[in-house]
C-alpha cells in the first residue's frame, strides 16, 4: 500500500488514483488522520494535473461518504437544490429560496462560506443578528416541512470532507480546479438529499471560469457526475463579467436581497432570479413549463408571499426577522466614503473579482481562513457597463470600520473600473441555458 507521500507524488507526476487510493485521500484526511500539509500538496498537485472523469466521480462519491446523507423522504414533493460556483454580489440563494418555497417547493440547502473573491451564503445570513447557520438535522427536516426552506452549513457528520477540502482550497490558491468544484458541489447536494439540481455556471471575470469554454466544461463535468450518482442536473450558464447585484458585503447584500423580494430590487438581478425560480420550479413538478414557472415566481414576489417566507425562514433560524420590515436594524459599518469619478466617459467594462477582492480589503472577506469578516462592510455600485459618467459622478459608497480600510478598498475598487471614450454594450446576462 502506498504512503500518502507516494500519493501525493503520483499525482504530482500526473498518474491517475485508483479508486481505494481516492478513498484513503478524502477519508483519510476527514478522518483526522492526513494533516493539512500533506493534503494541501495533493489539492495542488490535482489542481496542476487535473483528475480523470473516473477519479472527480469518486472523489465526489468518497466526500458524500464521509458522513451522513440526509434523508428527505419525509417531506412531500421533489427537493430542488440550487447552487452557483461563485461569483460577485450574487445574491440569489437568499431572493430564491424564499421565492421558489413560495411556490411549493421544499428547499433544503447546505451552504458554504466566502472562497476567494466570491461571497459566501453563510456568511450573509450570518450578518443576521441572531442567525442560526447549524441545526442538527431534525431541526432542518422539521423547518423545510413547516416553513418551506432551510438553509444550513455542513454540521460536522455530513460531508464533512468538503468541509475540511473546502477550507484549506481557500488558502491554498486552488479554488478554480474543475475536479475540486464538482466534487464540493455534486457532494453538497447528494449529502444534503436533494432529488435535483439547479446550477449556476458563472463565468466572466469575476467567476472562477473566466472563459465560455471553460463554464461548458465545467457544466457537462457536473451534469455527468451528478448522474453517475443517481440525481438529475440542470446547468445555465449566467455572466460574471460585473457584479450581478449593486451590494457586495454581508449585509449590505441580505438588504438588497430583502429589497428584491419587495419588488425593487436591481433589474439584473431580479432577471436572473426569475429566470432560475422558473427552471426550480419546473424541476419541482408544480410548474408545467418555464413560462409558466416565471409567473409564479412573479406573483409570488408581487403578492408579498415570498417576502413572508423569508420572516417566517429568518425567525425559524433563530434570526431578528424585524430586518425583512427595517433593514438598518443589520450591522452596520463605523465609516462609509462616496467613490467619484475623476474623469467623464462611459463604463467600457469592470474587473469583477478586482471588485471583490475591494470588498475583501474593506472586511467583508477572508484572506486566510481564520480572518473575522465585519458583517456591514463592503460596498454598493452605482454604475454598470454601459453607463455614461461625467467628472464627479458616484459611482460607489464604500463601507469599512476603519479609515486604512477605506483606502484599500477604494484604490482596488478604482482599479476595477474601466472608463473609456465610446459607450459599449453590456454582456448578456446568460451565456447558454
Amino acid at each position: 500500500m502506498k504512503t500518502f507521500l507516494e500519493l501525493i507524488e503520483a499525482k504530482r507526476d500526473g498518474r491517475e488514483h485508483t479508486r481505494d487510493e481516492i478513498d484513503r485521500i478524502v477519508l483519510g484526511f476527514s478522518a483526522g488522520e492526513v494533516p493539512d500539509y500533506q493534503m494541501s500538496a495533493w489539492l495542488m498537485a490535482a489542481y496542476l494535473q487535473g483528475l480523470s472523469a473516473e477519479e472527480t466521480v469518486w472523489l465526489t462519491d468518497a466526500m458524500v461518504r464521509s458522513g451522513r446523507v440526509v434523508d428527505l423522504s419525509a417531506i412531500p414533493g421533489v427537493k430542488v437544490d440550487k447552487h452557483s460556483t461563485g461569483g460577485v454580489a450574487d445574491t440569489t440563494t437568499l431572493v430564491l429560496a424564499p421565492v421558489v418555497a413560495a411556490c411549493g417547493v421544499p428547499v433544503a440547502k447546505m451552504s458554504g462560506r466566502g472562497l476567494g473573491h466570491t461571497g459566501g451564503t453563510l456568511d450573509k445570513l450570518e450578518s443576521i443578528p441572531g442567525m442560526r447557520i447549524e441545526l442538527s438535522a431534525e431541526e432542518f427536516l422539521g423547518q423545510v416541512a413547516e416553513v418551506g426552506v432551510a438553509v444550513i452549513a455542513q454540521s460536522p457528520d455530513i460531508d464533512p470532507a468538503d468541509k475540511r477540502i473546502y477550507a484549506l482550497r481557500d488558502v491554498t490558491a486552488t479554488v478554480p480546479s474543475v475536479p475540486l468544484i464538482v466534487g464540493s458541489i455534486i457532494s453538497k447536494k447528494v449529502a444534503g438529499g436533494a432529488d435535483a439540481i439547479l446550477l449556476d455556471v458563472k463565468v466572466g471575470s469575476g467567476a472562477f471560469m473566466r472563459t465560455e469554454a471553460e463554464a461548458r466544461h465545467l457544466a457537462a463535468e457536473l451534469t455527468r457526475t451528478g448522474a453517475a450518482l443517481g440525481r438529475e442536473v440542470v446547468c445555465v450558464m449566467s455572466d460574471m463579467d460585473q457584479p450581478l447585484g449593486t451590494a457586495v458585503g454581508n449585509a449590505l447584500e441580505v438588504a438588497e436581497a430583502v429589497q428584491t423580494l419587495g419588488g425593487h430590487g436591481p433589474a439584473a438581478l431580479t432577471e436572473v432570479c426569475l429566470v432560475l425560480a422558473a427552471k426550480m420550479l419546473v424541476l419541482g413538478g408544480v410548474a408545467r413549463d418555464e413560462a409558466e414557472g416565471r409567473d409564479r415566481a412573479a406573483a409570488a414576489i408581487d403578492s408579498g408571499a415570498a417576502l413572508d417566507v423569508m420572516r417566517r425562514w429568518i425567525a425559524a433560524q433563530g434570526g431578528d426577522a424585524r430586518v425583512v420590515d427595517d433593514p438598518s436594524l443589520l450591522p452596520a459599518a463605523a465609516l462609509r466614503r462616496e467613490v467619484r469619478a475623476t474623469g467623464a466617459g462611459f463604463v467600457t467594462g469592470t474587473d469583477a473579482a478586482g471588485i471583490g477582492r475591494a470588498a475583501m480589503l474593506l472586511g467583508a472577506g477572508r484572506e486566510r481562513a481564520d480572518d473575522v469578516i465585519d458583517p456591514g462592510a463592503g460596498l454598493v455600485l452605482s454604475i454598470r457597463i454601459g453607463d455614461e459618467v461625467a467628472e464627479g459622478d458616484l459611482l460607489a459608497t464604500v463601507h469599512a470600520a476603519t479609515s486604512e480600510r477605506l483606502d484599500a478598498g477604494e484604490e482596488r475598487l478604482r482599479a476595477a473600473i474601466r472608463l473609456g471614450g465610446t459607450r459599449v454594450d453590456p454582456p448578456p446576462l446568460f451565456h447558454e441555458v
